[in-house]
């Protein structure tokens, strides 16, 4: 029987969410009936690349140095689509969707556009573009219901519209206790770490999670933080960073490919985010066993139930994580409960495995309605 061959279709292969899941999920994709292909635009950014073609896939890079120039190459993307007898495409992030429905109108080969963000968070030329051609898609997803809700209400799109919520490798993302990150960095072996993953844009507000930590320091001498990532804001975080008398406090390691040794040494994960999809970050993390203290942003509090799987506060409550980090400082028993209730909560209801079976249901679904005609 011949293969299903899908092609994945995203502006960069850098560390981002959606980019991260692209490797993840392809390791537990069945290979015996899916060939995965993944056409990317910006060749800076490819920390992925290695990732994906260990893992099976066929990576081609048509680099295009702006959004234009991205969008006129949808007739190399057709060509490839044609060489390599694609039976489905499969777009992330809006860039990406844009050149994908060209395709789709075009050629007809079905399209799935995956949704990682909020509507109404995207610039007013992006939001109206996606508007516009929502609907010359055979199918979308949100990765989280917050997603799926902004794109009925902003789009009130024809086509159907589900949500398929983001997931983790569980068995991958599991404490070992070897990594060697915290000895490298001189923290101390009984001091408490909090800890973040993300690209420095201003909705992840990190200038704000350097408050956090300082007001933490205030009280606890044994508190000490680490941002793993890089991003547009780095040059503002680290003047904050400076301000406040933090060098030998909180670290930032810069990107990485593997953060799993950085989490590793997290006893706290903090989000002082004021927007999100479904954070693979996070997903990430409480796999690997950190307690979660997080404002409800998004697609966060699908995830934290509060009280039960971590500790939320409301998006401009934000200030009010140094209290939830305290009360876990002070209760090292109450830090472990929820430690081992954030990798409880992603085994049973977020793990990676359960996602990639749903996908590959939809994929199924939609090449069969192709061949049916339909």
């Amino acid at each position: 029987m011949a293969k299903t061959k899908v092609l994945h279709i995203i502006k960069s292969l850098g560390r981002g969410g959606a980019e991260m899941l692209l490797p993840e999920t392809l390791k537990l994709h069945d290979k015996e009936i899916h060939e995965f292909h993944y056409i990317y635009f910006l060749p800076w950014k490819d920390q992925m690349v290695r990732a994906i073609k260990g893992a099976g896939g066929i990576v081609t890079c048509l680099d295009a140095k702006d959004n234009i120039r991205l969008l006129l190459q949808y007739r190399r993307i057709i060509s490839y689509c044609k060489e390599h007898k694609i039976d489905l495409i499969h777009c992330h992030l809006p860039w990406a969707g844009f050149v994908g429905r060209v395709v789709h109108k075009k050629t007809r080969i079905p399209m799935l556009y995956t949704e990682h963000n909020m509507q109404e968070r995207y610039h007013i030329t992006t939001r109206n573009i996606n508007k516009l051609s929502f609907n010359s898609q055979s199918l979308a997803l949100g990765v989280s219901q917050d997603v799926t809700n902004s794109i009925k209400k902003n789009i009130n799109p024809k086509i159907p519209v589900h949500t398929l919520l983001n997931g983790v490798n569980t068995i991958s993302f599991q404490r070992s206790e070897h990594s060697k990150i915290r000895s490298e960095l001189g923290i101390p072996q009984n001091a408490v770490v909090i800890g973040n993953v993300a690209v420095f844009r201003f909705q992840k507000r990190l200038v704000e999670w350097l408050q956090v930590i300082n007001n933490l320091r205030e009280k606890n001498s044994n508190v000490f933080g680490i941002v793993v990532g890089a991003g547009p804001l780095e040059e503002e975080i680290k003047r904050e960073w400076k301000d406040l008398e933090l060098e030998n406090i909180v670290f930032f390691p810069g990107l990485k490919t593997d953060v799993k040794p950085y989490f590793e040494i997290m006893d706290i994960f903090m989000m002082t985010s004021s927007f999100e999809g479904l954070p693979i970050a996070l997903l990430e993390a409480m796999s690997m066993e950190c307690a979660v203290v997080a404002t409800d942003a998004g697609g966060i509090k699908e995830v934290i139930r509060n009280e039960k799987d971590g500790l939320t506060r409301k998006v401009d409550e934000w200030q009010k994580l140094s209290d939830l980090c305290q009360i876990l400082i002070d209760d090292p028993a109450q830090l472990e409960v929820y430690k081992k209730a954030a990798r409880d909560r992603v085994v049973k209801n977020f793990s990676l495995k359960r996602m990639v079976d749903e996908l590959e249901v939809i994929y199924s679904d939609l090449v069969t309605k192709r061949g049916l005609g339909d």
